[in-house]
């Protein structure tokens, strides 16, 4: 049987697509990867395979860091990193002249203490907490060492040894992927990193972003039979959907993207996707309006024309035979997010740091961001988040972010 491995294409980690989303994007091949990915999930937390699962740390920004390979002195990146021309920050007049705030507080950070870590090679991360972003709460009777970077405020216990080691350092970090290459442009991701190589450092809290312990986390025989359940549904589903409309879909990304963005107006107003046939009239009533609103806005006849000319162009897709296999790849989505749902509750179980958001009124408790499978073999992933309540936290007025002054 075929492994999911085998249908991931291993790229650069600076995005990685929701499983889910894999059936939109993918063709044939992206949504068979999709299911795959979530049977081998369900044979890790079964104990049937070996793998390895990381959490996605909600932290900011993007951390590159190590040895340039071209001069071998210490560096440290954002996401431009990959392109054609590297941008890379070796000192701290270099992070001045491109960046500035907190951005740059943050950078110069990683280029003071990084060092001391003693990383070879080139490793990517996400920046937790400098100095002054580490608070001291009592969150619903108990007292926490907090930092908030993002959307999750992250939260351990008073007292403990992680939570001395937090209030000690100058910065944190949590990694999650290794490069290997000889320039930036060719370099090529694995997922993980060997944080027991680093040299011991009080100024960073270093951390890898693998959960830990999995061997002593055995699904159910119920949890196993109702994933089971939900994969076996995904692939009769997967069969009845036309592989000439997925490959319509694959080879039309600006389509992909606005059917994409329609269902995220769902997932950032908290609402499920309830009938399917009536959500592809509404997404080609989205279509219709937007393209309407674009021709509007042009000063000739001739850009309203052209803009009602790609319309009428996007809408040829919209064939009875399309609509019918659009209708089931959003039954498939629908099945897959349960699937996915289910393990997420199971991964859960293993969180060793408290994770809450907050609110105008108080903290409410929160998941994780979420999960990315790793396959211990192939060396490939996954990204498998609870987009309901991460994505509705993360877009939410309500939900103050880590940037957010207080009494705002």
């Amino acid at each position: 049987m075929e492994s999911f491995n085998q249908h991931i294409t291993e790229q650069k980690n600076t995005h990685m697509t929701h499983i889910e989303d894999k059936v939109i994007y993918g063709g044939v091949n992206g949504t068979r990867q999709a299911i795959l990915a979530l049977r081998e999930l369900r044979k890790m937390l079964g104990g049937e395979k070996d793998g390895n699962v990381s959490v996605k740390w909600d932290g900011a920004p993007a951390i590159f860091a190590g040895t340039d390979p071209s001069d071998g002195q210490f560096f440290v990146a954002k996401k431009g990193i990959f392109n054609k021309n590297p941008k890379v920050y070796k000192s701290a007049a270099d992070v001045d002249a491109d960046t500035s705030g907190d951005l740059a507080l943050k950078l110069k950070d990683a280029l003071k203490y990084l060092p001391s870590l003693g990383i070879k090679g080139v490793i990517q991360g996400d920046f937790l907490f400098s100095k002054s972003d580490i608070s001291k709460k009592k969150i619903k009777g108990e007292k926490y060492v907090t930092f908030h970077p993002n959307t999750i405020m992250y939260a351990v216990p008073s007292g403990t040894p992680a939570a001395k080691d937090i209030t000690s350092a100058k910065m944190g970090i949590v990694w999650h992927t290794t490069y290997t290459g000889k320039t930036f442009e060719t370099m090529r991701a694995s997922y993980g990193v060997d944080v027991s190589k680093f040299k011991k450092s009080r100024a960073v809290w270093s951390q890898d972003a693998m959960l830990k312990d999995m061997t002593n986390l055995t699904m159910t025989k119920k949890d196993t039979q109702l994933v089971d359940s939900y994969l076996s549904q995904a692939g009769t589903m997967f069969n009845k959907i036309s592989g000439t409309t997925l490959r319509q879909l694959e080879s039309n990304p600006q389509l992909a993207q606005m059917i994409e963005t329609y269902n995220n107006s769902f997932v950032r107003k908290g609402q499920i996707i309830g009938n399917t046939a009536a959500h592809v009239n509404g997404l080609i009533l989205n279509i219709r309006k937007k393209f309407a609103k674009t021709a509007s806005q042009r000063s000739t006849a001739a850009g309203r024309g052209a803009q009602l000319t790609k319309r009428n162009e996007m809408l040829k897709f919209f064939s009875p035979a399309n609509k019918k296999s659009l209708k089931l790849m959003f039954d498939l989505q629908k099945i897959i997010v349960l699937a996915k749902l289910k393990i997420i509750n199971i991964l859960n179980r293993l969180s060793n740091v408290n994770t809450f958001v907050k609110t105008r009124t108080g903290y409410k408790t929160t998941g994780p961001e979420g999960y990315v499978a790793i396959d211990r073999l192939g060396g490939d992933a996954v990204k498998i988040v609870d987009r309901m309540e991460f994505s509705y936290n993360n877009f939410s007025p309500d939900i103050l972010k880590g940037w957010d002054k207080p009494g705002r």
